[in-house]
């Protein structure tokens, strides 16, 4: 009899899912396995950037876990933190410029409801409301799951979540959007709106204008809405631009970064506030204090990989690399439209996404699945929200890479 394996894997249902390879190495887009590469189409859940194993990133953390190791971020701070932070509000939209670190996604977005709550209340406001956007995704914990979409995900957690705010997802104009928003924000009780710029990931890869970002933020002006960005996946280059508020020329009051911040090696996160919300928390009173903290907050080799990676940005020709992968992807999906077993392609930047024409449709559909061990079985990686397929690949992809992925998408007989 083969031994069951003690490992209990996230989003995996281990009733139904057949034995899983054995990661052995990974390089550039690629994972090697005890069966063979696999091209990792999806960057391993969207965190890898510039490649598996990039060379400077991991020289970094060898040179730093050399040294440093964790050390206790409340009452001592370090080199790779502090030169990773100015170079964060450097290169983030303007008015960012305090850096607080977590260790993932979730997290950051838990820091950003905090920091927004937080704000209202040591302004002396009533304000407690937090309005999201249908359909959003924003973490496994608590509050991220309070303000993401409710579902299959989270249904056995509802009694522990608090009540939020809900827009239409923004269709076209997203005039129905913006003027929900509108009324909610003139109501004066509309503490902070949160919202995945211009895709949900998730959410089935949804995609909208950024003049409905655009809008949105001038809703929080003219009523004095935080607005947070979560551009935990949106941003690092995924939608074409550095961050995903880039293409709609807005500054959001908080944002929150992971996945790519160390190119998807090693796990951090960090939320970036306005001074004014971080000069709501500075005070000689105590009670005002940010109390906030993880166990690994700012760990030095994962600041260390983050700065390194930042570096690639500043020195290499990204936004050129950027521009010539989301050409890529186009041209794969412009064939992908004319084929009667797909609909709704859809594109932003690199991310490009398709639905397959099924009869039940859905996060649970049951042709995700089936399309996930087909394409495995021929070395490629994807792992399809339902019945929507997506590529968002490391920007080491090549145009042969890509050929091999679409090409085992369109093998699927449905």
């Amino acid at each position: 009899m083969t031994r069951q394996s003690p490992v209990w894997h996230p989003f995996f249902q281990h009733a139904t899912e057949p034995a899983l390879p054995r990661a052995i190495s990974s390089e550039g887009a690629f994972i090697h396995t005890d069966r063979g590469p696999l091209l990792d189409a999806i960057s391993s859940w969207w965190v890898v950037t510039h490649g598996h194993n990039q060379p400077q990133i991991v020289e970094a953390i060898r040179e730093t876990a050399g040294r440093l190791d964790q050390v206790i971020f409340a009452n001592v701070t370090h080199a790779p933190a502090e030169e990773l932070a100015e170079a964060l509000v450097e290169m983030t939209p303007a008015g960012l410029d305090h850096v607080f670190y977590s260790d993932s996604g979730s997290t950051a977005v838990e820091v950003a409801l905090k920091m927004a709550l937080g704000y209202w209340r040591h302004e002396g406001d009533g304000r407690h409301r937090i309005a999201v956007i249908e359909d959003s995704y924003h973490g496994d914990t608590i509050g991220t799951m309070s303000v993401g979409e409710r579902g299959v995900f989270n249904a056995a957690y509802d009694p522990l979540m608090f009540a939020v705010d809900r827009l239409p997802f923004p269709q076209g104009d997203g005039a129905e959007t913006l003027a929900a928003f509108e009324a909610l924000a003139a109501s004066g009780r509309m503490a902070a709106l949160i919202l995945e710029p211009l895709v949900l990931g998730a959410g089935g890869m949804r995609m909208y204008d950024p003049a409905v970002l655009a809008g949105l933020r001038a809703i929080c002006d003219r009523h004095d809405v935080l607005l947070i960005a979560d551009e935990v996946m949106t941003g690092w280059g995924r939608t074409g631009r550095l961050w995903a508020c880039d293409h709609a020329g807005v500054a959001p009051d908080i944002l929150c970064t992971s996945k790519g911040l160390t190119g998807g090696v090693i796990p951090l996160a960090a939320t970036l506030a306005s001074r004014r919300i971080f000069d709501a928390h500075r005070s000689t009173d105590r009670r005002r204090t940010f109390y906030h903290s993880s166990s690994y907050t700012a760990n030095p080799i994962a600041c260390a990989a983050a700065l390194a990676q930042v570096r690639l940005w500043q020195d290499s020709p990204m936004q050129a690399r950027l521009d010539d992968l989301a050409a890529m992807q186009s041209c794969h999906l412009s064939a992908m439209s004319d084929d009667p077993r797909f609909e709704n392609a859809r594109q932003c930047g690199t991310i490009a996404a398709i639905d397959l024409k099924v009869p039940q449709g859905g996060y649970l559909s049951e042709v995700g699945p089936r399309m996930r061990a087909h394409v495995m079985g021929q070395g490629v990686l994807l792992r399809p929200l339902g019945n929507t397929i997506y590529v968002l690949p490391p920007y080491c992809v090549t145009a042969g890479d890509l050929d091999r992925a679409w090409g085992a998408v369109a093998s699927f007989e449905v």
